[in-house]
């Protein structure tokens, strides 16, 4: 009886910590408006990039979602939704070198910057 009340009672801690953990996540929707000429380099950057969010052990597996389009009839964009563990203010210098390289592949475009994004909540088909 006294194993099953600590296995009850550790079960309950992970779930108690993790649910402390998601709240000082943050959901993101990240947009990149990339150069013409630069889209399979970029799609390669995007990959080491949630390579190195891993291996810094910033992100969460779940959910992470790419999506290419066109816009403007013959522009790329990409589009990014992921979860920050937390929320990088202060992100290491490999995450740093990332984000300089996905700038230096992406414009501006029709009033947008290069790369805009924010804070988005996840709904699901409930």
């Amino acid at each position: 009886m006294f194993a099953v009340s600590l296995l009850a009672l550790a079960g309950c801690s992970t779930t108690h910590q993790n649910e402390s953990a998601r709240r000082d996540s943050e959901t993101v929707m990240i947009t990149y408006h990339i150069q013409a000429g630069k889209e399979a380099e970029f799609q390669r950057l995007l990959a080491h990039a949630w390579d190195v969010y891993r291996g810094e052990h910033l992100v969460y597996t779940e959910p992470h979602t790419v999506i290419r389009s066109t816009e403007e009839r013959d522009k790329t964009r990409f589009v990014e939704i992921f979860t920050w563990v937390k929320s990088p203010d202060h992100a290491p210098d490999r995450v740093q070198a990332v984000w300089n390289q996905e700038h230096s592949l992406c414009e501006a475009r029709s009033g947008h910057k290069g790369i805009e994004g924010g804070e988005v909540e996840l709904v699901t088909g409930r």
